[in-house]
């Protein structure tokens, strides 16, 4: 008697971030450890280790980055790298996650409306934690990568 094999389709997720103090990639963690548990495929790199290219490799990619300044991307590393991937999104399933400490979250609702002017697929609403991820934010960005699986 001969078993038929069955050949699961996995699909492979990015987790790519940027983390000043710790708390972003505590989230980025948990976004890959929630895509893990789905049967994902996962890669988690920073931003500096991430471009365009890059892109087309992935069925999806959770983008992670703390609020700085007036409400914005980390600008020195995150930023450029958004800026250039940024026109390879169509089409792709996306996930932000951040933290913050300041605000009201503006700059997560400017970085969906960004991400959905170019075309990509916003599994769900922006996930953030006001400085150190508690255990619901953390939840939350399981959540996040288990959508995007």
């Amino acid at each position: 008697m001969s078993k038929l094999k069955e050949e699961k389709i996995m699909s492979k997720v990015a987790v790519v971030y940027t983390s000043t103090t710790g708390n972003t990639e505590k989230m980025a963690e948990a976004v890959a450890e929630g895509a893990k548990s789905k049967g994902a495929e996962v890669v988690v790199l920073t931003a500096d280790a991430f471009n365009a290219g890059e892109v087309a490799n992935y069925d999806a990619i959770a983008f992670g980055s703390p609020a700085m300044g007036v409400e914005q991307l980390e600008e020195s590393t995150f930023e450029p790298m958004f800026a250039d991937v940024e026109g390879s999104l169509a089409g792709k399933k996306v996930g932000l996650f951040g933290s913050y400490g300041w605000g009201d979250g503006e700059w997560m609702r400017t970085w969906q409306d960004r991400v959905a002017a170019a075309g990509a697929v916003l599994v769900q609403d922006g996930v953030m934690a006001n400085y150190e991820p508690d255990d619901g934010a953390l939840a939350q960005c399981k959540a996040l990568g288990e959508a995007l699986a």
